[in-house]
């Protein structure tokens, strides 16, 4: 397929549909999104590392519930083997016609789709989904995901960072809920500064 970026943008009016397609398509592989990320998982991983900073904190049971896999996540300093971010945010909408209405509406009672976006640490999105209603939880939205197969099955080599909302799994490192120590207090922080890539994005 020929196609030619030579008319100016005022002049999409005037076009047909083969050449819209044509020149959405070349738009959307120019900007694809992949996962991990663009770059080697590797370069993504160091990149997270530096963002949590040299906390020093001693390796020990954070969270009682955890395995011991995943108390290998947690070296001396900061966050190794990090390959992304993860959050979802409510993209209001109008209001949908017929019978399944009622599950557009978030819990700040407008009607919405729940976007869940996976950042690596220069906050370039390096997974969207924006299938799922307003009302459904964030939590649910990522074991349904294709990430969460592939994290759970080994396909992808590396942890996510999440909010209180999702549940802790070793691919999945949430904060604490009640930390006690300065070890927990200092996996918090070092969680947060962290996991506030996807924020910024």
């Amino acid at each position: 397929m020929g196609c030619k970026w030579e008319l100016p943008l005022f002049c999409w009016g005037c076009l047909n549909k083969g050449t819209i397609c044509c020149t959405i398509r070349r738009v959307f592989s120019a900007i694809f999104i992949t996962f991990p990320g663009h770059r080697r998982p590797l370069s993504i991983k160091e990149q997270f590392y530096k963002l949590a900073g040299n906390l020093n904190f001693n390796v020990q049971p954070l969270v009682s519930n955890l395995n011991s896999h995943s108390y290998s996540l947690f070296f001396v300093t900061a966050f190794p083997n990090i390959i992304g971010a993860v959050d979802c945010t409510h993209i209001k909408i109008n209001r949908p016609s017929g019978e399944h209405e009622g599950d557009y509406v978030n819990r700040k009672s407008f009607h919405s789709i729940n976007v869940q976006m996976i950042c690596d640490a220069d906050c370039l999105v390096s997974n969207l989904e924006a299938k799922w209603p307003g009302s459904v939880h964030d939590s649910r939205i990522f074991r349904a995901s294709p990430i969460h197969e592939g994290l759970s099955q080994g396909t992808f080599s590396g942890v996510l960072l999440g909010d209180k909302g999702y549940a802790c799994e070793s691919f999945l490192l949430t904060p604490l809920a009640d930390p006690q120590t300065p070890a927990q207090h200092a996996y918090n922080h070092a969680h947060n500064k962290t996991r506030a890539r996807i924020e910024m994005t």
